[in-house]
């Protein structure tokens, strides 16, 4: 079986969500089976495994509702998109789309990276669950990270096609941390600036905790972080990486007391189980996926699950992470927990539907 997977979404330099959703998958895909990337840009290799490619256009292009002509020549087995958007029309090979959240139906504020006429699309997109049932049932099958997101979807009957789980996961830290080592008086934020993830209200929390400091992994613009600078009362203790490489990432993770996200929606959160994968406690806000995604992990210290906007409890949290003994158990609970999700897993869910649907 020759499986294609869409790669177009895959960053050049530092991943975001979908991009190390896609780049994770498909070296574990790999492993197990004939797998052929679908690229748009060269420079995509750089996160990408050594593998045949496809270059075709752009997904956020005009030519991107007839994508199939570019790809029926090279007589797909099955086609595997990480996003739900990847055109359709005249296809001769079986589709598997992907949904990971319905965040931008309570939060219509598009990605600010995307082209203008594509951020008017993304919003008209989500003025009802129509275009979305459209999309889906497209499909041959429809894929989805979480199982908070799976009953979203029957809720709101996006889609007529089966719906499968093929979770986020985390590569197991070879040399996950000692849960006896005390940690630093340092906290980890990664994920987007968008409104909807709520980083403001970390640094509120932070404003209660002088003596930690909160690294704030993602790429971000200047505007944006002139922004959330303002609202720390010492902004000495904001530290931007604009990006961060993998090696300083797991080396902060390995030395910090949290992570920490107060986002108010979500699909899955991967950056969660990648910390718990290295063994440091998480703190999060009260959301069912963060619930399905810590499981256990909360009962024995390991998440935290706050209200999104107290700082008073978000300062609590991390003071409770300072004494010895309950770190230790926190990060012991956490890493256990990661165990969970595996790119392994997720890719033999992911190979057990394409044979499934080529044969």
């Amino acid at each position: 079986m020759r499986l294609f997977i869409d790669c177009r979404y895959v960053r050049t330099r530092v991943h975001d969500g979908i991009s190390r959703y896609t780049a994770s998958l498909v070296e574990a895909a790999a492993e197990r089976s004939d797998v052929t990337m679908i690229i748009h840009d060269p420079e995509q290799l750089n996160l990408l495994p050594s593998l045949p490619t496809v270059r075709i256009s752009s997904p956020t292009g005009p030519r991107e509702p007839f994508v199939a002509q570019q790809l029926n020549p090279h007589k797909p087995d099955v086609v595997f998109s990480p996003m739900q958007t990847m055109g359709s029309a005249g296809r001769r090979y079986p589709l598997i789309l992907t949904l990971h959240d319905l965040i931008y139906y309570q939060h219509r504020r598009p990605p600010q990276n995307l082209p203008a006429p594509v951020r008017l699309g993304w919003r008209l997109y989500h003025l009802s669950y129509a275009p979305q049932r459209f999309a889906l049932n497209r499909a041959d099958a429809v894929a989805t990270v979480s199982q908070t997101t799976a009953s979203l979807m029957a809720d709101h009957r996006l889609t007529k096609r089966p719906v499968h789980l093929i979770p986020n996961a985390a590569q197991q830290a070879e040399q996950p941390r000692d849960p006896y080592a005390a940690p630093t008086k340092e906290l980890v934020y990664m994920g987007s600036f968008m409104q909807y993830k709520n980083v403001e209200a970390v640094i509120a929390g932070l404003n209660r905790l002088p003596e930690y400091r909160l690294h704030l992994c993602s790429p971000i613009d200047p505007g944006r972080r002139a922004q959330l600078s303002g609202l720390a009362q010492r902004p000495g203790q904001l530290v931007f990486h604009n990006g961060i490489s993998e090696t300083d990432y797991h080396r902060l993770l390995h030395r910090a007391t949290a992570l920490v996200t107060l986002s108010r929606a979500e699909g899955f959160c991967l950056p969660v189980v990648e910390a718990m994968s290295h063994g440091t406690p998480v703190i999060t806000s009260q959301l069912p996926i963060f619930a399905e995604v810590t499981g256990e992990a909360a009962a024995a210290g390991g998440a935290q699950l706050i209200g999104s906007e107290d700082s008073e409890a978000l300062a609590s949290a991390v003071h409770r992470l300072e004494e010895p003994s309950r770190f230790a158990q926190a990060s012991e609970s956490a890493r256990d927990r990661s165990a969970a999700y595996s790119w392994g897993d997720s890719a033999d869910r992911l190979l057990a539907l394409a044979h499934q649907l080529s044969n």
